[in-house]
């Protein structure tokens, strides 16, 4: 069993590319928020509304001094078509190696219609400026979760 950060634990550090193939380190972030979200695949109909929902509110996020980073399994060029096809206002990460999804406990065992197999489970984590975890969301449904990360990060920055 994957074990998941829990608030108050020390976040996992990293170091992926993004979209642009620019490396990107969780050390990046130091002294600002972060709400570092997984997801299972580009251009799927939850993972859009999820990305189309943090992009609606990447102005209130910003307010605040927190960025917004996805990642999922896929190639730095389906996040780039992802981003240019939905106006997407996110940074994507690549991590087919799950270098990154393992250690947040987002690659684990799922299972559907009775089969079990490795997957990313929809997971969120708000990372305060001083690195660590302050809310974990270990099974998130897309519909309504941006809103329900911003007010979360309100209530702990405010």
């Amino acid at each position: 069993m994957t074990e998941i950060p829990q608030a108050g634990d020390r976040a996992p550090g990293f170091s992926v590319p993004d979209q642009d193939g620019k490396t990107v380190a969780l050390a990046d972030f130091a002294d600002r928020w972060l709400v570092l979200y997984f997801y299972p695949r580009d251009d799927t109909p939850g993972c859009t509304v999820e990305a189309q929902e943090f992009t609606a509110l990447a102005t209130e996020f910003a307010a605040w001094e927190c960025d917004i980073v996805g990642v999922s399994p896929d190639s730095p060029q389906k996040h780039c078509n992802f981003i240019v096809k939905y106006g997407l206002d996110v940074r994507l990460l690549a991590d087919p190696e799950h270098a990154v999804l393992a250690p947040y406990g987002a690659w684990r065992l799922k299972k559907n219609y009775g089969r079990e197999y490795m997957g990313v489970a929809r997971s969120t984590f708000l990372i305060a400026p001083n690195g660590s975890v302050v809310r974990a969301w270990p099974n998130v449904r897309a519909k309504g979760h941006a809103a329900k990360v911003l007010e979360a990060l309100r209530e702990l920055s405010g």
